[in-house]
């Protein structure tokens, strides 16, 4: 039996790669950084604007808010309510009964503890987002001397818990943090 040598073999067997395996490994790697090239706009147009990224917080100087007062701030294009609550509003809220409440929290689970004078909600009726009154001097409180929804008539407390009306749950607390008589929301 004659054996025959093939030099193409006796290649392969030397450098352990043939050319066309070369040329393959080229192209495949060619085109995974043209892919990578391709899906990095794509994937970085998903990220939020400029504008979106300046309203994910708001930053209000509370330092001159006298007990009483209140601010109206904008934040993610809705309103925010803060008030420093007066020692009668914040024993009026103490004063009621949490069992006996739709949603039941108390004042100290709305409030930041060694804050619980600040009270910070946004400004939109858990009913249907309108925008309740009581936050600016003169506006109607409702009956339980908080806010009032002129909407479809929901009464929320000095707390800004829901007490008589449609609405199904408390003015919503955003996240927020208090720093120096500086309040950041977001």
């Amino acid at each position: 039996m004659a054996t025959t040598t093939n030099t193409a073999d006796t290649v392969v067997a030397e450098d352990g790669v043939r050319r066309r395996d070369f040329i393959e490994i080229a192209a495949v790697a060619t085109a995974g950084v043209g892919g990578i090239f391709t899906l990095i706009p794509l994937v970085s147009q998903m990220a939020p604007s400029k504008d979106v990224l300046a309203e994910s917080s708001t930053e209000l100087d509370i330092s001159s808010l006298e007990p009483g007062q209140s601010i109206k701030a904008m934040f993610r294009k809705q309103p925010v309510f803060v008030r420093n609550l007066t020692q009668a509003e914040i024993d009026a809220a103490n004063a009621v009964d949490v069992g006996e409440l739709r949603d039941a929290e108390s004042l100290a689970d709305r409030t930041i503890e060694g804050h619980e004078n600040i009270l910070v909600v946004m400004g939109v009726c858990t009913h249907l987002g309108c925008v309740p009154l009581g936050a600016a001097q003169g506006e109607i409180k409702g009956e339980f001397g908080g806010y009032f929804c002129p909407c479809h008539g929901s009464h929320y407390d000095t707390a800004a818990r829901i007490r008589k009306g449609p609405a199904p749950s408390n003015l919503e607390v955003p996240e927020y943090s208090i720093t120096d008589g500086t309040l950041l929301i977001g």
